[in-house]
């Protein structure tokens, strides 16, 4: 058999979708072939994982012309796909699916596509609004119509060792010791600012984590979010408070240092799922987003929100302009949220 698999943009939801992709290569089994449809920075996600056979990219934001849609749909329609399965919702994914040749196309009907599946599910609803379900439960859903059995729901992701390397040389280059206690902070949010935790209150964080706790603490940041870790780092005021502004950035280092940590402290971002890909204890803070959406099934981490009448409402930047469902989020609650992991580590590791 031949399986394509539409998978997500997201980096969260990508990492996500690693239960999912898990279920069908151990049901289809080592005789057929798993082909991943992606943009190019979700290999990066999925990097060093067993289940794919075949990666093929597109990027319709991109000027190349090998990476266009269309370019997609010439790779696929001669493999002739025996089934397709479509993570994201979009319309464009339906017509992707519906151009691409496949058999049995397998999704959801949202956005008008459900005509171009042959095997379309409904997604539960509560009247007129969408019932919030774990992205990790709505891809192991459309696996059990492809004749999955149940599978476990833990994420799994892996790293090379060229993202070893690279996080060893930024281990050396701040300072951070080897098997002592890491605490990663993810300040940013590609959704947009809602998501975002107070730079102040990150660097207040950092310095007691380091000053009450003992810890070392690398703020970590993307290309774009560079001067924000800066900031946090300069305002914590201590040496020991350290970000990877400086030093060259990409996703497997991401993975690689969050693998490194003992605790890492997120908005709601792709950072926290990376965490869960490896089991790392973890605080996601959360503001706009409703934490329904995006369960990871990490049994170490804990999830911290303010009871406000106007949250969670899913914009991206405050509608009244207050940003309480984050700024009433103080400092004391997430640390002792941190404490408290940190001394579940404390624990296991002595056992």
């Amino acid at each position: 058999m031949k399986l394509g698999v539409l998978l997500p943009n997201w980096i969260g939801d990508a990492a996500m979708a690693t239960p999912a992709l898990r279920a069908m290569a151990e049901h289809f089994g080592p005789s057929a072939s798993l082909i991943g449809i992606m943009r190019p920075y979700v290999a990066e996600v999925l990097e060093g994982t067993p289940w794919l056979d075949e990666h093929l990219y597109y990027d319709p934001k991109s000027a190349d012309p090998e990476q266009s849609s269309r370019s997609l749909v010439r790779s696929l329609r001669p493999r002739s796909l025996d089934a397709l399965v479509l993570l994201p919702n979009s319309l464009r994914a339906g017509v992707l699916g519906w151009l691409s040749g496949a058999r049995l196309r397998f999704g959801y009907a949202r956005n008008g596509r459900g005509w171009m599946l042959t095997h379309k599910l409904k997604p539960p609803r509560d009247g007129r609004h969408y019932t919030p379900i774990s992205a990790v439960d709505y891809y192991l859903e459309l696996t059990r119509a492809m004749g999955c059995r149940p599978a476990s729901r833990t994420l799994e992701l892996a790293t090379t060792a060229a993202n070893e390397q690279a996080a060893e040389q930024v281990w050396r280059n701040l300072n951070l010791p080897i098997g002592g206690p890491v605490v990663a902070l993810c300040p940013a949010g590609a959704f947009g600012a809602a998501k975002h935790w107070p730079v102040e209150y990150f660097a207040e964080l950092g310095r007691k984590l380091a000053s009450d706790e003992g810890c070392h603490v690398l703020v970590m940041c993307g290309p774009g979010e560079r001067d924000q870790a800066r900031r946090i780092a300069a305002l914590a005021g201590d040496p020991r408070v350290v970000s990877l502004d400086e030093q060259p950035l990409g996703i497997g280092l991401s993975k690689a240092c969050v693998r490194r940590t003992r605790l890492v402290i997120t908005t709601d971002s792709g950072p926290r799922h990376l965490a869960a890909g490896f089991g790392i204890p973890t605080v996601a803070l959360f503001g706009s987003t409703d934490a329904r959406w995006s369960i990871n099934y990490n049994p170490r981490e804990i999830r911290l929100h303010e009871d406000l009448p106007c949250a969670p409402c899913a914009q991206r930047t405050c509608p009244l302009g207050h940003h309480r469902c984050m700024r009433d989020l103080g400092v004391g609650r997430v640390f002792g949220a941190a404490r408290q992991l940190l001394a579940g580590n404390d624990e296991h590791r002595a056992a």
